[in-house]
C-alpha cells in the first residue's frame, strides 16, 4: 500500500492548489502500473460549472488521452470520499479500484451515506480502499471551510 499513499499525496497537492484557488480542496489522480496518468482537482468555481468535480475532470481527461470511455485497469485516488454524481461516473467508466482519503458522511457514495460504486445491482463494482492519509485529507478541508466561517 506504499503506492497508495504516495499517490494520495499527489491528490492532495491537487488538493492544496484547489484551495489557493478558492476552490473546494479535493484533488484527484488516475493511475495504472505505477504511474500517473492524469490529475486534477476541483474548478466549479473556475469553469462555473457544478460537476468540474476533480473526480470527473480525471476521468474526462483520461478517456480523451486514450481514446475510449472504458478506464478498466485503473485505480482513482481522490481526497475525499466521492459524491453520489462522481461515483457512478466511476462506475460507469468501469475503474477497477478506488482509493480516497477522507470519509464524508453527509455526502460519502462509497460507503458513507450510499454505496454505489459496490452496488451489487449495477453491472459493474469497483474495490474500495479508504482512509489513505486520511488526517491531511480531512484537515485540509476542515482549514478550508474554517476560514470561509470567519
Amino acid at each position: 500500500m506504499q503506492n497508495d499513499e504516495i499517490f494520495m499525496e499527489q491528490a492532495l497537492r491537487q488538493a492544496e492548489e484547489a484551495a489557493r484557488c478558492g476552490e473546494v480542496p479535493i484533488g484527484a489522480v488516475l493511475a495504472k502500473d505505477n504511474s500517473i496518468l492524469v490529475a486534477d482537482r476541483n474548478r466549479r468555481e473556475e469553469l462555473k460549472d457544478a460537476t468540474a468535480h476533480a473526480e470527473l475532470l480525471v476521468l474526462r481527461k483520461a478517456g480523451r488521452m486514450l481514446g475510449g470511455w472504458r478506464l478498466s485497469g485503473y485505480t482513482l485516488y481522490v481526497t475525499l470520499e466521492p459524491c453520489p454524481m462522481c461515483a457512478g461516473a466511476m462506475v460507469l467508466a468501469r475503474i477497477d479500484r478506488l482509493v480516497f482519503g477522507a470519509v464524508d458522511p453527509k455526502g460519502g457514495a462509497a460507503g458513507s451515506l450510499y454505496d454505489i460504486v459496490r452496488d451489487e445491482r449495477l453491472n459493474h463494482r469497483l474495490a474500495i480502499t479508504g482512509g489513505v492519509i486520511e488526517e491531511q485529507c480531512a484537515s485540509i478541508l476542515q482549514q478550508f471551510f474554517r476560514s470561509k466561517r470567519v
